[in-house]
This record gives C-alpha cells, structure tokens and sequence, in this order.
C-alpha cells in the first residue's frame, strides 16, 4: 500500500522536473508559445522569490525561503508517513502525496537549481540554496490597467493568473481536494 503513493510522488517529481528541464532548454526566458490561442500558453519565466513573484529585498531572502521549504517538505513527508501507517482515507493520502511532490520539486529549484541551471540572481550571496523556481504555464483570463478608483491596486497593472508549474499545481490540487472533501474526512476521524 506504501509503495503506490511514494511511486506516485517520485512520479510526479519526475514529470515537474522533466518539464522544467524542457521549458529550460528549449525555450528562451520571457519567451511564450501558444497552446490554445491567447488564453493558455507556455512562457518561461524564472521566479527568484516566492508565490507570485514575491521577494523581499533582503540579501538571504531566497536562503531563508529555500530553508523553509526544506523543512515544511520534511513535515509533510513525516506527516504523510504517519497517515501510511494507518487506515487513512485514500483520498487524503492522495492529497498530501500531491502537496508533497509540489513541494519538493519547488525545493529542488530552489537548493539546486542555482548550480544547475546557473539561476541564481545576480546579488545571491551564493548559488546553493539560491535557485530560481522555473514557472511555464500561463493562463490569461485577463490582465490590463486597474482602474484608478479601486482602493490598494488601483492605477497599476495587474495579471489575475500567475504564471506556474507543474510542483505549484500539484499543491493547488491537493488543497483543492482537501477543502472539498474536509467534511467527509473529517466525519470518518
């Protein structure tokens, strides 16, 4: 019963890596490539922050982040461990397998791909541990100027859809899953 979700994990891993390698390879930063007309496409970007593009400008940002990473991934790994041991719904293994996997491979960008794929930012202390997570799928419901009178992001440019990963959707999933099901997980503990 174990062995199928750590299959499933290392599966995952493998298929967010391989599409990373890919996109990194094949296609230049900040290029994009039309799947479905102008709504779903392809662009590589790298992100040297957090969700959203999201950096601090502090010199060991990315250091604390990718150490945080690290360690949540362990809590998940631990946590999922624990439910394996147990008659667990399928369903929640199922999530926290997902989550898991998202985690690591953003991890692996993170710690590794600094050195790997030469990412870190240019005023990284080091490249361990300062990787940019490699992003590539864009959906474009829409993006445009915010009108001036909308309070906080009035006046400024705005994407509503972030462009992401195959690691950030597998976390995106399991969440979604969860939430949607939490009543009837939570009436079978």
């Amino acid at each position: 019963m174990k062995s199928k979700y750590i299959i499933l994990i290392i599966g995952l891993i493998f298929l967010d890596q391989l599409v990373k390698y890919i996109v990194h390879s094949n296609m230049p930063l900040h290029t994009e490539i039309s799947i479905i007309g102008d709504f779903i496409k392809l662009y590589h970007i790298e992100n040297p922050g957090m969700a959203f593009g999201i950096n601090f400008d502090f010199k060991y940002t990315k250091l604390i982040l990718s150490l945080f990473r690290l360690f949540a991934s362990f809590l998940i790994g631990f946590y999922l461990f624990n439910l394996l041991n147990k008659q667990t719904n399928p369903i929640l293994l199922i999530c926290i397998s997902l989550i898991l996997s998202g985690a690591i491979g953003n991890v692996i960008d993170s710690i590794f791909y600094g050195i790997i794929y030469e990412n870190a930012p240019y005023n990284a202390p080091f490249a361990l541990f300062n990787g940019q997570v490699i992003d590539m799928f864009y959906i474009d419901i829409w993006e445009g100027y915010v009108a001036e009178w909308i309070p906080l992001i009035g006046g400024s440019y705005l994407s509503l859809w972030p462009v992401f990963n195959f690691a950030d959707s597998y976390i995106f999933i399991g969440v979604a899953i969860l939430l949607l099901n939490q009543n009837k997980l939570q009436s079978e503990y």
